[in-house]
């Protein structure tokens, strides 16, 4: 009996079939993952944006295999897809194919413009592409059908084509590569990627097997029940029919990589599966991240508030007693004076007015008693501690969610980054707020102390709107 594959060995896999074709990650994974899991693919996006190369690498990882591909319009014929009439079976009455060759004898079959072919064709594919059968004259063939890669510039509008477009579980916006990878392209090597190592037809029947052993775990059922929400709410909902093929394919993907038990991080492709067209990934992108998987936004405004309104008190309690014509606001203005004045050539001279000025300077600023002082270094160190707890916490869950990628071979590179990255950013402004505040803690400490101030001086807390939630 055949083994598994090694996650390192759908890597390495993985790592082959995405050579040169840049930014197309996702779309490699997701369709191996969907041809593993006996589901066919639909890219959506102009000509030349590597398509078909795609679909082609995507047959060199299945051993054992044929491939199709063909070009669609509205006047192609059966025969080009399913074979020529045979002569010698018309001459017995029997209205039969010569199939060889065609779609009906392919394991990966790649079908360009897909939805302009006419209603005959189409009808055709139907039963071929769900029930893995072709009917030829009188017998029902089950065909060797791994999946099909289908292609198309646009989502179809017409009603009649919708039954047809639901056949593809995976729908994978495809575009043409961004500046960032511009000098990439230019200078690709044409050399033809290095050959993979195929998987063979008993590899995948064992992925197979082990994934209908796959268990549901609660995070990812209640991840899946809230979607459900999310789609109803945005009256895009999901046929009984495809929510189990996103069990099939999350179930594919958690055998693959050795475990027996989904999680919420196996709703990934969610985004290429429930989304009704292209326009609709990033909302659902941003649904996995935000509400499914609770990522941390970048900044915390409670946290901001309290910080700037910390730093706006010390400035105000640091600042000498209000400036009007009494007696202290004079000699602080004298004191300025001396110490900006002209001191000549006379280096002593400068440095003595200097010193006079911040000593009349330090000497008239206002004080505070040791209450006040106590209180409202308390008071900072007790947002403090909501950062540090808030920061140890962040730092927990990314330690957590990065050994829990560790372990992940489909999700691609460009997802884990992005979802790490959120966290990171998180815990630098958590940082960059602590820093501030202990400067303002340390501000606090350093105000000018009256000994003999009243014990009961105490200032007012915070505000309830700036503590966290």
């Amino acid at each position: 009996m055949s083994t598994l594959p090694h996650p390192d060995r759908l890597r390495r896999l993985l790592g082959v079939l995405e050579h040169g074709l840049l930014e197309r990650g996702a779309a490699v994974r997701l369709s191996l993952l969907a041809a593993l899991a006996g589901e066919h693919v639909l890219l959506i996006g102009p000509p030349g944006t590597a398509k078909s190369a795609l679909a082609r690498r995507l047959h060199e990882a299945f051993a054992g295999t044929r491939y199709f591909e063909r070009l669609l319009t509205r006047f192609s014929t059966p025969e080009e897809l399913f074979g020529p009439l045979s002569l010698k079976s018309l001459e017995d009455d029997r209205y039969e194919r010569l199939i060889d060759g065609f779609l009906p004898t392919a394991g990966i079959a790649f079908l360009d413009e897909v939805f302009k072919a006419n209603s005959a064709i189409l009808n055709a594919l139907l039963t071929l592409l769900n029930e893995r059968e072709f009917d030829n004259g009188t017998a029902r063939l089950r065909v060797p059908l791994v999946a099909v890669i289908a292609a198309s510039n646009e989502v179809p509008t017409d009603e009649a084509l919708q039954a047809f477009y639901d056949r593809f579980l995976v729908r994978i916006p495809v575009a043409p590569v961004s500046d960032d990878s511009f000098a990439a392209l230019l200078a690709l090597d044409p050399a033809a990627a290095p050959p993979p190592d195929a998987l063979s037809p008993a590899e995948c029947a064992t992925v197979a097997r082990a994934a209908a052993r796959v268990a549901l775990g609660p995070d990812f059922v209640a991840g899946c029940v809230a979607l459900r929400a999310w789609l109803a709410a945005q009256k895009l909902p999901l046929s009984d029919r495809r929510w189990r093929q996103i069990v099939g394919l999350a179930r594919t993907m958690a055998a693959s990589e050795g475990r027996d038990t989904l999680d919420v991080l196996d709703l990934w492709p969610v985004p290429y599966v429930a989304a009704s067209g292209p326009q609709a990934v990033a909302a659902l992108q941003q649904w996995f991240e935000t509400e499914c998987l609770q990522l941390p936004p970048a900044e915390a405004p409670w946290l901001e508030r309290a910080v700037q309104a910390f730093e706006k008190q010390l400035e105000l309690e640091q600042r000498p007693p209000a400036e009007g014509g009494d007696d202290a606001a004079g000699k602080l203005a004298l004191a300025r004076a001396i110490g900006l004045g002209e001191g000549g050539d006379d280096p002593e001279r400068s440095s003595a007015q200097r010193v006079i000025s911040e000593h009349l300077e330090a000497h008239l600023r206002q004080r505070w008693s040791r209450v006040h002082i106590e209180a409202r270094v308390a008071q900072v160190e007790e947002i403090g501690v909501q950062v540090e707890a808030a920061g140890s916490a962040l730092g927990e869950r990314a330690d957590a969610l990065q050994a829990a990628l560790a372990q992940r071979v489909w999700m691609p590179q460009t997802l884990r980054d992005s979802l790490l990255s959120a966290y990171g950013v998180a815990l630098q402004f958590l940082a960059e707020r602590a820093v501030r505040l202990s400067a303002t803690r340390q501000g606090f400490a350093e105000l000018p102390l009256d000994e003999d101030a009243p014990a009961d001086a105490v200032p007012a807390p915070m505000r309830p709107e700036m503590q966290a939630a």
